[in-house]
């Protein structure tokens, strides 16, 4: 969903000589490249089947590609660089665990020696979220403190989960239930996700819930130490959402040790993810989007508050819903920065590798804009 909605948006505003789709299996790629070529007019797009887990086809796929776009499931990623790095061939991928994103960012040394970049994280959230976080922080004086919140959801929410899933389902739980990494008081801190809620009201969607989840900061906490007083995310849902979630973490069924079923040997979350998955895909609605950053401090010494909001719905002229818009341009922003030579060389920590406001401004020229409010 994500990797067809960059590929769309890099021959909109990219200007490739060509664009490459791979997938396990090739019904999907091509399925994508035909998507993309009806929506575009171009023919300079093309399919291939390839494992991604396989260093030898990706490997030989790469051969002659100046970057590639990860969009597999997470921790995936870290599988994917080296053979990139090898291959000479800079990286962007969407991210979604720190931990794993820190993996990738270690092979720093190997992808400056390569002269390649790797940017992971280059999603929504995190990704376009930290874009907005650091544009406060950029316009605002040291010691600001920075909220930040992200929800896609479906515009006719059935109840009792309100929610669709508009990406990768073990990347929605591991969101849901790794910790989180917040910026607090100065100080780098870990704190327990499906907790802290809070009411947020956003005006296209009214009284909104939020909760921490992980993977949202991305490395920004670390970026900012000592820069930034604060800087947290938080999930936007519908009210009642975390509450359920909360039912299935604290009774196991996201655990990922083997428990034996009727003499079969499972990982309960792999269960899960496969039977709630597959019901919430059968929702069928179009979505929508809410990003909002908040910024405390001060400007030229002068006490402010900045709120910053996106807010996007499905296309219906493209189809792509606000999730791929959102996440695939985020990710096709920076990966034709990339290859412009706008980023240096090396593993770059996604806050570090082009300005926020650069960011925005350029996902305003697909057509979504910022609101924003300074008192």
């Amino acid at each position: 969903m994500q990797g067809t909605a960059a590929a769309y948006d890099l021959i909109r505003f990219a200007d490739p000589a060509r664009v490459i789709l791979v997938d396990a299996r090739q019904s999907q790629a091509e399925a994508a490249v035909a998507r993309v070529k009806s929506l575009t007019g171009t023919e300079i797009i093309e399919a291939q089947p390839v494992d991604a887990l396989d260093p030898i086809a990706l490997r030989s796929a790469l051969l002659g590609v100046d970057v590639v776009l990860s969009c597999v499931p997470y921790w995936m990623h870290p599988h994917i660089a080296p053979v990139a790095i090898e291959a000479g061939v800079s990286m962007c991928d969407l991210g979604g665990n720190t931990d794993v994103t820190l993996q990738t960012l270690g092979l720093n040394e190997t992808a400056r020696a390569a002269g390649v970049t790797l940017v992971p994280d280059c999603g929504l959230a995190p990704g376009l979220v930290n874009s907005l976080g650091a544009s406060l922080v950029e316009a605002m004086d040291p010691g600001v403190s920075v909220r930040l919140y992200c929800g896609v959801l479906p515009a006719h929410p059935q109840p009792p989960l309100n929610y669709k899933t508009t990406f990768n389902v073990e990347g929605l739980v591991t969101e849901y239930d790794y910790e989180a990494v917040a910026l607090r008081g100065g100080e780098i801190v870990r704190i327990p996700t499906l907790t802290e809620l809070e009411t947020v009201h956003i005006p296209e969607m009214g009284e909104m819930e939020a909760f921490v989840t992980s993977g949202g900061t991305s490395t920004a906490p670390y970026t900012f130490q000592g820069r930034v007083k604060d800087y947290e995310y938080k999930t936007l849902r519908f009210p009642g959402h975390c509450a359920i979630m909360r039912l299935f973490k604290d009774f196991g069924f996201w655990r990922e040790d083997e428990v034996e079923v009727r003499g079969v040997r499972v990982r309960p979350k792999d269960v899960f993810c496969r039977v709630f998955g597959e019901e919430l895909g059968k929702i069928q609605d179009f979505d929508q989007c809410a990003i909002r950053g908040v910024a405390e401090g001060t400007v030229k010494g002068e006490p402010t508050r900045i709120v910053v909001d996106i807010y996007d719905r499905q296309d219906p002229v493209t189809g792509f819903t606000a999730m791929e818009r959102l996440t695939g341009f985020s990710l096709s922003i920076v990966a034709a920065a990339v290859a412009e030579g706008r980023v240096v060389r090396g593993a770059v920590r996604y806050e570090s590798a082009l300005p926020g406001q650069f960011v925005l401004d350029e996902l305003a020229k697909r057509g979504i804009h910022t609101r924003k409010v300074q008192e």
